[in-house]
């Protein structure tokens, strides 16, 4: 609304902008007439219309639920790396995704019908392509950390590469070198906390039970499983960034101690994944940079390993989980593996009769979750 009148005060001077006032006013009808129609209770927070799905960019949003019904932004680029903006469902199947690209780029139904017809592609930044059927859902919560979607016709499929900015990685001096580590962990702690508090309890037992099928219902937690392999590829990708040796020690020093902080903060999925990603091949054979690590955090970090040590099912890991009091973030994949296990490991009908202890073991791993969420974060 506030664009739609600043435009209207400058159309008396650029005459082009009429064209836009028209799409602008529509577009404000939309809004009005959707929140007329669903009016919300009183003190719940009503969710923006349009989202911009973008997980780089989701840091800087305001975090709330997603609902398959939900309708966001989203580019779909096109082999010559120009794009088309296209709003759409949350839950939308790739058929509806060709669609609103189709209308879009204007190709008549006699080119939608012949061979030349769109698919619609995930590139990584790795090069690595997929072809997703037509009647698959929920395509935006499933993306890769660096993927992203492409229309293009079979016959140009061979030819699709990745976004040039993801290709090009240019060491340099980031945030994280200048950033202290408190304040890195806090704003982990704070941004995992609101993806954390947006999941729905079912959304556990919809990704164990109905696994491809349950996807429109488990948006908020594909996110945050998301966002686990971000942090993970985050933390080695700052360090083999860092060329200097002396600089690589410092920042892995740092990195440690931000871990240390967010096991302080309680938020485990953090520290999980900050420990995982210092595990990774390409980190642990930089032995310089490990040898020139002060002895302490040499210590810290060998006593973080056997926290996350999945020996014996996890168990100091689970121990010390025991001792904490909510608010807390648990290392999120590890309730799913518990589900899993519950799931898989026993029938859910048994001579026709309902097991109703195993529903009731998944009951109560589903409680844990309500117990970590009891109290808000400070």
């Amino acid at each position: 609304q506030e664009l739609y009148l600043l435009i209207m005060k400058d159309a008396s001077l650029y005459h082009d902008l009429e064209d836009e006032i028209l799409k602008l006013h529509q577009l404000v009808e939309t809004v009005e007439l959707k929140v007329a129609d669903e009016t919300p209770p009183p003190n719940k927070q009503v969710k923006p219309l349009f989202r911009h799905f973008r997980r780089i960019d989701s840091c800087l949003q305001t975090r709330v639920a997603f609902r398959g019904s939900d309708e966001i932004f989203c580019r779909v680029y096109m082999p010559d790396h120009s794009y088309v903006t296209i709003r759409s469902r949350l839950s939308a199947s790739v058929q509806d995704i060709l669609a609103s690209v189709t209308e879009k780029l204007q190709y008549s139904e006699e080119q939608s019908a012949r061979e030349d017809a769109l698919i619609l592609v995930t590139v990584a930044s790795s090069g690595e392509k997929a072809v997703l059927q037509p009647s698959e859902e929920c395509v935006f919560t499933t993306l890769g950390i660096n993927s992203h979607l492409f229309a293009c016709t079979r016959d140009t499929f061979d030819s699709l590469v990745p976004l040039p900015e993801e290709i090009q990685v240019v060491p340099g001096d980031t945030e994280i070198h200048r950033a202290e580590p408190e304040e890195i962990a806090n704003h982990l702690t704070a941004f995992h906390w609101e993806l954390f508090r947006c999941i729905h309890e079912l959304e556990f037992v919809d990704y164990v039970f109905h696994g491809e099928r349950g996807r429109r219902e488990t948006a908020n937690l594909e996110l945050l499983l998301q966002r686990c392999s971000e942090v993970q590829h985050w933390v080695g990708t700052e360090l083999l960034l860092c060329e200097a040796l002396g600089k690589r020690a410092h920042l892995l020093k740092k990195l440690i101690k931000i871990a240390a902080i967010c096991k302080q903060n309680q938020d485990m999925l953090s520290f999980y994944a900050i420990i995982i990603g210092l595990n990774n091949a390409a980190i642990s054979r930089l032995r310089l940079t490990w040898e020139k690590l002060p002895g302490k955090f040499k210590n810290l970090f060998r006593k973080f390993e056997n926290l996350t040590d999945p020996c014996r099912n996890h168990k100091t890991y689970r121990e010390v989980l025991a001792k904490m009091k909510p608010p807390l973030i648990p290392f999120v994949p590890l309730i799913l593996k518990d589900l899993t296990f519950l799931h898989e490991g026993s029938k859910t009908l048994l001579d026709g009769l309902v097991n109703v202890e195993k529903l009731h073991c998944i009951a109560e791993k589903v409680r844990t979750v309500r117990k970590y969420r009891s109290r808000p974060l400070c």
